[in-house]
């Protein structure tokens, strides 16, 4: 990672850290990493809007998968405003998610990416994108 201090650099920070806190199981150090009303687009599914819905969402998420990300890259544009990242999901499915095959301690490994925006040194979005029908044959 560069260390000069350019917007660009500081978003892909920024990003950096947030998915070091996930791979590290430090969800209070993710959420300081958001905006109030930070706006999460799920992986084909809701929108939802606050730290503290992005907070009830990750508690659902522990409790159906234990997940690593790996092969991160972390893009940003020159005024540090939207940055991207693709990486690698190796994960563990362990109790069934409302809606989604059985869980038996499946594992999977899957391509992932996501979007962001940011605003005031804080990830004010954050979209996920992802295979599902890749998922589920991988689970079912």
């Amino acid at each position: 990672m560069s260390t000069d201090n350019t917007p660009q650099s500081r978003a892909i920070a920024l990003v950096t850290a947030y998915y070091h806190a996930f791979n590290r199981g430090d969800r209070q150090a993710m959420l300081a990493l958001l905006a109030d009303d930070v706006v999460h687009d799920l992986n084909q599914g809701p929108r939802e809007s606050g730290r503290e819905a992005f907070a009830a969402f990750m508690q659902r998420m522990d409790a159906s998968y234990r997940e690593r990300l790996e092969d991160i890259v972390v893009l940003a544009s020159a005024d540090g405003m939207r940055a991207a990242a693709e990486y690698v999901v190796q994960g563990q499915y362990l109790k069934d998610d409302e809606g989604l095959p059985p869980a038996n301690g499946q594992a999977y490994v899957l391509p992932g990416g996501a979007f962001f925006d940011i605003r005031d040194g804080r990830i004010a979005r954050v979209t996920n994108y992802y295979n599902l029908q890749d998922w589920i044959a991988q689970v079912g």
